[in-house]
């Protein structure tokens, strides 16, 4: 299936969490209610990355996830993840994936493996060569425990279907060095609270999982920031993202979602857990905050 909806609009992608009941099974009713409200502030969805909690899913509980998703007839674009250490397991993965009226993919490092330049080379050529979907790289050092080289993606930005990289490091000068190999690739912040500093250095937009609980709010943040309007926005957010990101990602977000009444259960898969966050007041402090900082 070709892609249907414009990427070069898409200035949010919204990290989507996966909806779970108290019995850990998924919540797929509350997961349509969720992609929703992501569709009507006109942001792009995200599915089955680290927040959505994917490697904690089985592949048949993964495959669910995508059909029901793909299924809603979304008026904004959706992206997969793909990430794990098995190749050909990734390689089957997208052979699935692309059979689904879906967007893009997000192509993240192999874990725990830290490959170096040919390793990476090598990896993320044979996932863009089985993708039939533009592709997003991922380069999450705090989670794969190796950054991209540049060499590595100045040569995958040659390929047809590499589009774009969502860049989570946390630094500003990794961003800019990245925008220097790859002038070809739109480079979106993988960090809340740094989208107002990337958007100066030349960002494109913003993978979010602010956006879960405040899809609308980010939507307006990020548009500011690309406008360079944003200054009097970046003491409030930060605090914000501070409180959400307090314990391990997604588990703030699904207790604060919890707490709005806008999640049955704060339940997630073993080894997260939502007792980690004993204390949801800052995290309703932060949505005061943010509520109005939109009004």
């Amino acid at each position: 299936m070709t892609t249907t909806h414009s990427l070069a609009d898409t200035i949010v992608w919204t990290a989507l969490i996966t909806p779970m009941h108290a019995d850990g099974s998924i919540d797929f009713n509350t997961l349509t209610l969720l992609v929703r409200e992501q569709e009507q502030a006109g942001n792009g969805i995200l599915i089955l990355g680290s927040t959505g909690e994917a490697l904690a899913l089985s592949i048949d509980e993964q495959q669910a996830v995508v059909r029901h998703v793909a299924s809603l007839t979304l008026r904004v674009p959706l992206m997969v993840g793909v990430g794990g250490f098995n190749l050909s397991q990734q390689l089957q993965w997208l052979s699935f994936c692309n059979q689904h009226p879906i967007d893009a993919y997000l192509l993240g490092a192999p874990l725990y493996a830290k490959p170096g330049i040919q390793g990476q080379l090598h990896w993320y050529s044979a996932l863009l060569d089985a993708s039939k979907k533009p592709c997003m790289l991922y380069n999450v050092p705090g989670r794969a425990a190796v950054s991209i080289p540049p060499t590595v993606l100045a040569q995958l930005q040659q390929h047809p279907l590499c589009w774009a990289l969502k860049e989570a490091s946390g630094d500003i000068a990794q961003f800019e060095t990245y925008r220097e190999a790859a002038p070809e690739l739109a480079i979106f912040s993988g960090d809340d609270a740094l989208m107002p500093y990337f958007a100066q250095a030349g960002a494109a937009g913003l993978v979010s999982v602010a956006a879960n609980v405040w899809p609308q709010q980010t939507q307006h943040l990020v548009q500011q920031c690309l406008q360079g309007q944003s200054v009097n926005a970046f003491v409030t957010w930060r605090s914000a993202i501070d409180a959400l990101f307090s314990a391990a990602n997604p588990v703030p977000v699904k207790c604060l979602l919890h707490a709005l009444e806008r999640l049955n259960s704060p339940m997630l898969r073993p080894p997260l857990s939502h007792l980690e966050l004993n204390d949801t007041q800052p995290l309703l402090n932060a949505h005061e905050r943010i509520v109005a900082w939109a009004h």
